[in-house]
């Protein structure tokens, strides 16, 4: 590493020790001549061994007892070995030696082995411990002040140093003196130490120095701590945060502003407190705006508040308010106002969202606000003083014309953002038109300007109303030759759907019946619905433009058909109509439309050509109405039987079942107005079979009454005797009642009790009991003992039947399950608020003699 300091010899230190002994002050240290010492160790073992720690005498003798001799002799075995060292100190501190003793044995070891790690740290934490507390040691409390005993100090610095000399890559030693140099007020010599440390120690292992290097710079504060934290953060970047906040607090604004800018511009970096880019960005905003005038904004220190700004534009779409307003309060701040106004209204002209608009609208008029507040303060304080500064109350008023223009302009602005948002939004286009109010120069403007900004297939709502306003805005001024012009071009416009380009058509012509000019109109509607006699053209075929298809608008059609209706001859109605058929555009209405303009005319021949071409066009549901008013018109106009009769036998011919009980019934009724009663009962009876299952019992009904009223009620036990095996069961048993009343009443009375014999099997005694009691009271008014026992046997072997059907036992399951589920929600339902329903369990009751309900008492 360039600038590291490495010591090849004793002599090499000797010269780095002398620099240290040549400063003055409280950082100059004792001259210590470590040469003389190591030579002297090396001519006699036996020679002292502190030339400069300890006091010169003539013998350090005295210093060895009797029971150290088995060490010594220890250590002249095995010279080169650590471990009698060891054991020799260990003695020393087991017998409770003085200080001087166990430190001269280290010294001796040190010596003897300079390169070892573990006698050297031994020797160091032994005289150190001599001058401060050792927090492994609770009994150890020296706390000698370095103020006060500078030589003690310097000379334990001078051992580390000497300590260094080979063990310059000993992370541990390092700190120690690390620690103990922090402790005495030698700022410059330990920062410089800190260096040394930094430059021997390799890369992985800097995070130890740099953990004391720190708190160390933050003791000594001003421009150590900010260059000492300035090499830090080369080294760990992440830790920028922290520099930041102390950049900061040392006022160093600039510098600051360049390390958000580092950060920010590298992809790599994560906060160590989570914060995001914008978070960040903010943050640096924050700095410039709060100190506008200290931080440097310039090409030298890379400062470029504007310009930083317009990147975050683009970086942060979704802030584009926030940042607009920051930069304003930055010229502001810097005392640029009429810069902050250039600012704010970019800001409001071109952000995208209403919200970002609101953030900026309000700052912009907060800001204005509170200028002319302060002009109108000072123009008090000179009006007070009766001192006239016309310049002065001139700008008042052109700063407060500014302001009410600016809030004038409010609705415009937020129009202009969402029509940025989308410029093809019909409505916000409707809505600026209306803003302009009686400007009719403005509305004109605007008109143009939307109708060549809108695309036709990207547009909102109704582009056609935009033009049809547009044109009637000029027809309410009077300038109709403006107005078809307008017409002319919307027509030539692609719009998204045919029905857009119908309204223009209809719109123009209405436009030309409003200045009553009826032909012109015509002459509009046939050139809209000009097409070739046979047009292939798809109506719904989205690829083709709408004008080759508006031919095929029926709405286009209605218009035209109505308006020739009212103002032109009957040929020229027809020939539209038919026009309408040929395309196959026509509709229901139309249909009705036409054969009730002919029925009215009298055509009715031509009236039921209408319906029949109808009928080629639309298949059930909707033949079905056609049918319906086709047949009641023939039959008010027709007098011919074979023709009508042809005309229902074609209606009921593949008339599906849920439609055919009208046109039957209807059939039924023509017969016997003007045909034959068995004619029509024979229809009827056809009517049995087409009708759907949910409209036959009700076609029994009414076939019964027809027949009863037209042949008596002898006559209808065919048809229920027909009933009976066609019905449901449910239907069935109700039209066995009907039966057995009608046999009844005709005095049959065996023939109505084999009938409820014959129905009871389709009524289960537990749920149908109407019919049973109707049953049982018809054998008591017309029975005897043993045909009510019969009636009673055959009620237990229906109950028993139904009793033993897995089917039915399932169903009526069900059927109960559902029941008790409805009867809970109901008493749930009407219970009083506040209540809890109980529960629908079954109540025990003690059991009481069972008895049979059909037992009879014959007493």
């Amino acid at each position: 590493m360039p600038g590291e300091l490495r010591y090849s010899s004793p002599a090499d230190f000797n010269r780095a020790s002398s620099t240290l002994n040549n400063h003055s002050g409280t950082d100059s240290l004792p001259r210590f001549d470590i040469t003389t010492t190591i030579a002297t160790t090396t001519m006699s073992s036996r020679a002292p061994i502190l030339q400069a720690a300890l006091p010169a005498e003539p013998s350090h003798f005295f210093l060895i007892t009797q029971a150290d001799l088995v060490y010594e002799n220890d250590i002249l075995r095995n010279p080169g070995s650590i471990k009698p060292w060891i054991e020799y100190y260990s003695f020393k501190r087991s017998t409770s030696s003085s200080i001087l003793s166990q430190a001269y044995i280290l010294e001796r070891a040190a010596k003897a082995l300079p390169r070892s790690y573990k006698l050297w740290k031994l020797y160091l934490e032994l005289r150190t411990s001599h001058l401060v507390p050792v927090p492994e040691d609770p009994k150890n409390r020296r706390n000698m002040n370095p103020a006060l005993h500078v030589i003690e100090y310097r000379r334990v610095n001078a051992l580390f140093e000497e300590s260094l000399v080979l063990l310059n890559k000993m992370p541990r030693i390092w700190e120690m003196f690390l620690k103990f140099l922090m402790r005495q007020p030698l700022v410059t010599y330990t920062r410089r130490t800190f260096d040394r440390a930094l430059r021997a120690l390799p890369l992985t292992q800097h995070h130890r120095i740099w953990t004391l290097y720190k708190p160390f710079s933050s003791s000594a504060a001003g421009k150590t701590l900010h260059v000492v934290w300035r090499r830090y953060v080369q080294v760990r970047p992440e830790d920028t945060e922290e520099y930041i906040e102390l950049l900061v607090d040392l006022g160093l604004y600039t510098e600051a502003v360049q390390e958000y800018i580092k950060i920010l511009d590298n992809p790599r970096f994560k906060s160590k407190a989570a914060k995001g880019p914008f978070t960040l960005w903010m943050e640096m905003l924050d700095l410039c705006i709060d100190h506008a005038k200290k931080v440097e904004a310039s090409e030298e220190s890379g400062i470029d508040v504007d310009g930083i700004v317009r990147s975050g534009l683009e970086r942060f779409g979704d802030q584009r308010g926030l940042l607009w307003v920051a930069l304003a309060r930055y010229w502001i701040n810097k005392g640029a106002y009429e810069k902050a106004r250039d600012i704010f209204e970019e800001g409001i002209r071109t952000v995208m969202t209403v919200r970002d608009f609101t953030m900026v609208f309000d700052a912009y008029a907060e800001a204005e606000e509170a200028l002319i507040g302060l002009k109108m303060e000072e123009a008090a304080r000179r009006h007070s003083k009766n001192v006239l500064d016309e310049d002065s109350d001139i700008d008042l008023d052109i700063r407060m014309s500014r302001f009410e223009f600016l809030m004038d302009r409010r609705p415009f602005l937020v129009n202009d953002v969402l029509l940025r948002q989308n410029p093809n939004n019909v409505n916000e286009w409707q809505k600026r038109i209306a803003l302009w109010g009686d400007n009719s120069y403005e509305v004109d403007n605007t008109y143009a300007s939307a109708l060549s900004t809108i695309d036709p297939r990207k547009a909102t709502a109704k582009l056609h109303e935009l033009w049809i306003n547009y044109a009637k805005f000029f027809e309410d001024r009077g300038d109709l030759r403006k107005a078809r012009e307008i017409m002319d071009t919307a027509v030539k416009v692609r719009f998204r759907s045919v029905a857009d380009l119908a309204e223009i058509w209809v719109s123009w012509a209405e436009l030309e019946m409003r200045d009553e000019r009826f032909d012109r109109a015509f002459e509009i509607m046939a050139r809209a619905t000009k097409a070739p006699k046979r047009s292939t053209v798809d109506y719904f075929d989205d690829d083709l433009p709408p004008q080759q298809r508006v031919h095929k608008s029926w709405k286009l059609w209605s218009f035209y058909v109505d308006i020739v209706e009212a103002n032109s001859s009957l040929a020229e109605t027809r020939k539209i109509y038919d026009r309408i058929f040929e395309l196959r555009i026509a509709t229901p209405q139309t249909v009705h439309n036409y054969a009730d303009l002919l029925e009215e005319k009298g055509y009715y021949e031509d009236c039921f050509r209408v319906y029949e071409r109808g009928l080629d066009l639309f298949s059930y549901p909707v033949a079905f109405e056609l049918w319906n008013n086709y047949l009641t018109k023939a039959m008010d106009h027709l007098s011919n039987m074979e023709r009508l009769r042809d005309l229902f036998e074609q209606a009921i011919d593949g008339c599906p079942p849920r439609f055919a009980k009208q046109l039957y019934i209807m059939y039924g009724a023509l017969e016997e107005d003007r045909g034959l009663t068995r004619t029509a009962m024979r229809i009827y009876d056809r009517a049995l079979d087409a009708v759907g299952d949910e409209d036959r019992h009700d076609m029994f009904g009414y076939y019964l009454t027809k027949m009863a009223s037209n042949f008596g009620l002898a006559s209808t036990r065919a048809i229920y005797e027909h009933a009976l095996e066609v019905l449901p069961d449910k239907e069935a048993k109700d039209m066995g009642m009907r039966y057995a009343e009608m046999e009844r009443r005709l005095g049959e009375i065996d023939r109505a009790r084999l009938i409820f014999g014959h129905t009871s099997q389709f009524a289960d005694p537990r749920l149908d009991p109407d019919f049973w009691r109707k049953w049982e009271g018809f054998e008591i008014a017309h029975g005897n003992e043993d045909t009510y026992k019969e009636m009673l046997r055959v009620k237990r072997s229906v109950q028993a039947q139904y009793n033993t059907d897995i089917n039915y036992i399932a169903s009526e399951a069900l059927a109960r399950s559902q029941q008790n589920q409805q009867n809970q929600q109901n008493s749930v339902a009407e219970a009083p608020q506040g209540f809890v329903a109980a529960s629908t369990a079954p109540k025990v009751v003690e059991d009481a003699p069972t008895s049979n309900p059909d037992e009879i008492d014959v007493d």
